[in-house]
């Protein structure tokens, strides 16, 4: 009889995922808080890996694999894993991009309210006793022209909802030229070019991977293309906005603000960035719901089985 199927899981998830995994008849090991090099040491007595955004698999966490077929990110990015070092050693990585989308695309639709009514300006002086109504002259996302940036699950739903606040909504993907064609655009939503929609936009809204073409996309170059007073939301990547550019941006006023939820560094070095009062920073909440915890966590679980019983690949980030 062959040995049962044994998976770790190295980050805090929802039960669900060992409640499946059992199920399954795996045997699951949950350790959380691992060093690096505590994780390198045991990871090759397992089949799967299962891990969120806190562990980082790297190729000397990979250097003697063992039994390894699998690593799952619990979420979208998969920064924190060496995918190369994984596919050198026939390691399929896999992540859950459906899990979370709504959680972040309703978070990233909050933000661009937040923008355009200063609320978290006005809840702070709130808090300290302050009433300061002129302060806070706000404006309307009815009419305004939202720009999404990327189209993949997460920014289509956020096409959609501006669409729904009857915002004129344009998009552009860099991941998926077949958009340029017109194809799985939602209803309401113009694709243009990238010069064409930093020129339109009085909000943008980010949804793209961190790549090599993507780093820094928006930066002062961009910024001076925009709108004067134009927003930005980045509820995707650090480092697709340059925090220093986008810094100098808010001084100018040629951004009239910035909602970042991401961070070139997590958690971020003390920066007069977040000095700047047109500038709301909240600590990477995109994927905070009780109800996307539970989703990505569950749909790991049965992404596992359905490899490591099956042979079925599905959420492959390093296999066609």
């Amino acid at each position: 009889m062959s040995e049962p199927m044994s998976v770790l899981i190295a980050d805090d998830m929802s039960k669900k995922a060992v409640e499946i995994l059992k199920e399954a008849g795996f045997t699951v090991d949950v350790k959380t808080g691992m060093k690096p090099e505590e994780l390198a040491a045991v990871v090759g007595n397992y089949h799967g890996l299962g891990i969120r955004s806190a562990s980082k698999v790297t190729a000397a966490t990979l250097a003697n694999p063992g039994k390894l077929k699998i690593i799952g990110r619990a979420g979208v990015g998969v920064d924190n894993i060496d995918v190369a070092a994984a596919t050198a050693k026939d390691i399929l990585v896999i992540n859950t991009p459906a899990g979370n989308a709504t959680a972040a695309a309703e978070l990233a639709v909050g933000l661009l309210f937040a923008l355009a009514r200063k609320i978290p300006q006005a809840a702070e002086l709130m808090r300290k006793g302050v009433w300061e109504k002129k302060k806070f002259m706000g404006v309307e996302l009815t009419g305004k022209t939202l720009g999404v940036v990327g189209l993949g699950n997460i920014g289509r739903q956020v096409a959609e909802r501006g669409v729904g606040l009857k915002m004129n909504v344009v998009a552009y993907d860099p991941i998926l030229p077949v958009l340029a064609a017109g194809a799985a655009v939602p209803t309401g939503v113009k694709v243009v070019s990238f010069d064409e929609l930093v020129a339109l936009s009085d909000f943008v809204s980010l949804h793209v991977p961190m790549t090599k073409d993507t780093n820094n996309l928006f930066n002062a170059a961009t910024f001076a293309k925009m709108k004067k007073g134009a927003c930005i939301v980045n509820a995707s990547r650090g480092g697709i906005v340059s925090e220093t550019d986008v810094l100098e941006a808010l001084k100018s006023g040629q951004l009239g603000g910035v909602a970042l939820d991401v961070f070139t560094k997590e958690p971020p070095d003390p920066s007069p960035l977040f000095e700047h009062e047109n500038l709301i920073a909240v600590p990477h909440l995109g994927a905070s719901t009780k109800e996307a915890q539970e989703k990505v966590a569950v749909e790991l679980a049965e992404v596992f089985v359905g490899y490591l019983k099956n042979g079925v690949v599905k959420n492959a980030v390093n296999r066609k």
